[in-house]
């Protein structure tokens, strides 16, 4: 049986390294957008195309890690199709369960400037991803990394359901509609029946209704929600852990140089989940070993820090032997506390 099966959307991505100006402009979280100049034609430094989206990054993860993976995803006929195919076969991921779509593969341009990006996507063939594409039986599975692009969001509770009858355990990064749109009640509903759930600052906040600077009412709200491990992100300040006994805070690796940070999510969650198979983690009595925690922190750590070293959300993904030989991460300092 295959160990682990990514579920969600693949992205052709195109890079453009700029050299643009910046203005102020206030309706960004970073009071910043680029300027490109209207009617004319600006030079980019450097092009690069490769392959992304959150079920893609993730499968390549765990592919480098050993893991026996597949994907399940919805790509188009047509070249840019062809090309992550090709990927996925170089990577050993089993593409078995690619659908494809008279649509066109799903296409990013992402303008890359210091190490932040700006990015134009086309939704493409991932807005026809549906569960109703295949059996339910054949996405069996021993885990799970889902991610529910387009209006698969939808049909979360089949899913879950199927999950549960065959004893598949779930990973989940939710996807906007299910944080911020109609999916919102549906994912609260569910979370009891994750097995681990990845979400950033912002997300956490918006799931509990608690502002993040309130951090152990959003953990404690967090446990009572998900029975499994809960890591909430905060970008170059680190990770918090939870498992429903202890909060585990880490920092992260330095840096050789920050690139490009797309797929730094995909990357750690891809990275704990890896973790969490490799220690062959059971959630015993819905409580995990600490050690295995502390494991799988550092590999996704690890993993995240290894990808924004590097364009896109896969080249820098790191190899089981790359991880566990490398000596730059082999210790990162995590402190541990009892959550109640």
């Amino acid at each position: 049986m295959r160990e682990i099966l990514a579920i969600g959307g693949t992205t052709r991505d195109a890079f453009f390294e700029v050299d643009l100006p910046l203005t102020k402009w206030p309706k960004t979280p970073t009071g910043k957008a680029l300027a490109i100049p209207f009617g004319e034609k600006f030079v980019a430094k450097e092009v690069y195309f490769t392959m992304g989206g959150n079920a893609a990054n993730a499968s390549i993860t765990f592919a480098r890690q050993g893991l026996r993976t597949a994907i399940f995803t919805k790509i188009g006929m047509d070249v840019s199709g062809d090309e992550v195919r090709r990927m996925w076969k170089k990577e050993g991921v089993d593409t078995r369960l690619v659908m494809t779509s008279d649509e066109p593969t799903k296409y990013s341009i992402i303008l890359s400037q210091g190490g932040e990006r700006s990015i134009i996507s086309y939704q493409g063939a991932i807005n026809k991803f549906s569960f109703h594409d295949v059996p339910m039986k054949l996405l069996k599975s021993k885990w799970w990394y889902v991610t529910l692009p387009g209006e698969s969001y939808k049909e979360f509770t089949g899913l879950l359901k199927y999950a549960k009858r065959a004893g598949v355990k779930v990973a989940m990064n939710p996807s906007y509609k299910h944080l911020y749109g109609p999916g919102r009640r549906e994912l609260l509903k569910h979370l009891k029946e994750l097995s681990f759930l990845v979400v950033n600052e912002g997300e956490a906040a918006q799931i509990t209704g608690i502002p993040f600077k309130r951090e152990k009412e959003v953990f404690k709200k967090l446990d009572e929600l998900v029975p499994g491990v809960v890591a909430v992100t905060s970008g170059p300040k680190g990770v918090t852990v939870s498992d429903g006994n202890y909060i585990y805070r880490a920092g992260i690796f330095k840096n050789k140089k920050i690139v490009d940070r797309t797929g730094a999510g995909d990357a750690f969650g891809s990275g704990f989940v890896s973790g969490l198979i490799r220690k062959k983690e059971k959630f015993k009595g819905g409580i995990s070993k600490p050690e295995n925690i502390e494991y799988a922190i550092r590999l996704a750590s690890a993993n995240a820090t290894s990808v924004v070293e590097q364009l896109g959300g896969t080249e820098g993904a790191l190899t089981r032997k790359e991880f566990d030989t490398g000596k730059r991460f082999r210790s990162l300092r995590i402190a541990k506390e009892k959550l109640h």
